[in-house]
């Protein structure tokens, strides 16, 4: 005998934090979204996620590169700096893991399903409080091992500049290595 799968209770207790969202609006959310950004529901329905960005410039950068994305595949994922929005770690920052599905690839905003991941762990940003938006873009990039020609194009920025950006990360997290230089950024 198969028993019904109640698909509302398998999105309020997933492990991880989900939203629904339509035309980058937070339609529903869990609460291990809520947790993570240190807010109830009703304070972030009818939202727009620009709340949970460190600034409105960074929520519209993002939301133009990962259009196209979108538009050619129907998913989307990377790590990002996002900002809390409540509780007593309010306007913290900290490192995040997004990933997300349009429901509709040709209008890519329009509907979705995303998933936020914390991978500080609750952990302040420290540092990332200092960094540039562009530094920010750069680190998040590195953090996916990407290299510099591959940030610069996924940026669309020279390699040269996205160098200068991570070697002012390397310096301002007193990293000798790539690798050091991630596994600082996720600690923060």
């Amino acid at each position: 005998m198969t028993e019904e799968i109640d698909y509302r209770l398998a999105f309020e207790l997933a492990p991880v934090g989900m939203v629904v969202s339509r035309h980058r609006a937070i339609v529903a959310c869990n609460a291990q979204l809520c947790d993570m950004f240190g807010a109830t529901a009703p304070e972030l329905v009818g939202q727009s996620f620009s709340v949970l960005y460190p600034s409105v410039a960074e929520f519209e950068r993002i939301g133009q590169r990962m259009t196209p994305i979108l538009n050619a595949s129907g998913h989307y994922a990377d790590n990002r700096m996002m900002k809390r929005v409540g509780g007593p770690h309010r306007g913290e920052t900290f490192w995040c893991h997004v990933t997300g599905r349009a429901l509709n690839r040709e209008a890519p905003h329009e509907a979705g399903i995303w998933t936020f991941e914390d991978l500080g762990a609750r952990r302040h940003a420290g540092t990332t409080d200092s960094l540039t938006p562009r530094e920010r873009e750069v680190a998040a990039q590195v953090m996916r091992g990407l290299t510099s020609k591959e940030i610069g194009k996924a940026l669309d920025i020279s390699h040269r500049t996205v160098e200068i950006h991570r070697a002012r990360l390397m310096r301002k997290y007193a990293a000798a290595t790539t690798a050091e230089l991630v596994q600082k950024l996720i600690a923060g």
